[in-house]
């Protein structure tokens, strides 16, 4: 998949998020990276390839009088979901949006556990 279609799947996916919630995401950025990332990487016990990472202060966790802060990030790792998808194109898309809806509940303050019990670990 190039670039672009890899972007297109990304932009449906986060307009596909249901309102309300949808017009609740603000100040973040979506970063498409070719490098590899592992899990073990980010001090993950389980091995494996990160398909995404959050990075920011989830709306969770900010204070009333929160501002001025840089943009929160959404970085999917491009290489890692290719490898492992391979030819199944539709499987690659399926796993684009699982990971960027799963990265987006953290962005709302979801752990990981939480995630994986609502089915979107």
């Amino acid at each position: 998949m190039n670039l672009a279609e890899f972007e297109l799947v990304v932009k449906m996916a986060i307009e596909g998020i249901p309102e309300p919630l949808r017009s609740k995401l603000r100040n973040f950025n979506v970063v498409i990276r070719d490098a590899k990332r592992s899990k073990r990487q980010r001090g993950a016990e389980d091995e494996g390839d990160l398909y995404g990472l959050y990075e920011g202060t989830s709306l969770a966790d900010r204070p009333h009088d929160f501002q001025g802060a840089l943009p929160d990030r959404i970085t999917l790792f491009k290489n890692n979901i290719e490898d492992d998808f391979g030819a199944d194109r539709a499987g690659m898309i399926k796993c684009i949006q699982d990971t960027v809806i799963h990265e987006v509940g953290h962005y709302f303050g979801f752990d990981d556990d939480q995630l994986d019990e609502m089915g979107l670990g």
